[in-house]
């Protein structure tokens, strides 16, 4: 399994611990082991041009997930095929001020929008009630076993 982390903005982060939550979340969702992954930190104005680029919305985001070979969790006994996963670019900017909004550090808040970037590339999504539901329950499940302990509060709409 290989999860490449680059943090190309000017804050400093825990790379290893983003690393090893996507390992944690590759193995949980039972995705092959032969899987790549990519974890991108940006700064606000280069999330804004992905942002503009991708979604045709103005302003910078938290998270932008860009799936790659379409993979989807494995079952036990039954992994996704080899392949790459994709990447999730993060704005620790943007991570920041939504931590504090939610009273936890910004670390807590990238492993949080970690673990929704790698399910969005997992095709997970949240555009209807039931989605949300769905990929909420599991973000929060996935995040509170990796911890430990509860999940940090989500903090997107």
């Amino acid at each position: 399994m290989s999860i490449e982390v680059n943090n190309e903005s000017a804050v400093e982060v825990d790379e290893e611990e983003l690393s090893r939550l996507g390992r944690y979340l590759l193995e949980s969702l039972y995705v092959h082991p032969e899987a790549d992954l990519s974890i991108i930190l940006v700064d606000e104005e280069a999330m804004e041009k992905l942002h503009i680029e991708w979604m045709d919305i103005p302003g910078a985001t938290d998270v932008l997930s860009f799936p790659m070979d379409e993979l989807r969790p494995g079952v036990p006994g039954r992994p996704t095929p080899a392949g790459v996963l994709g990447d999730i670019v993060l704005c620790p900017q943007v991570a920041a001020v939504q931590a504090k909004t939610a009273g936890h550090g910004m670390q807590e808040e990238l492993l949080l929008l970690t673990t929704h970037g790698v399910l969005h590339l997992l095709g997970y999504d949240h555009a209807e009630p039931e989605e949300e539901k769905e990929m909420f329950g599991l973000q929060r499940e996935l995040l509170s076993s990796y911890l430990g302990r509860e999940a940090p509060k989500e903090t997107r709409s």
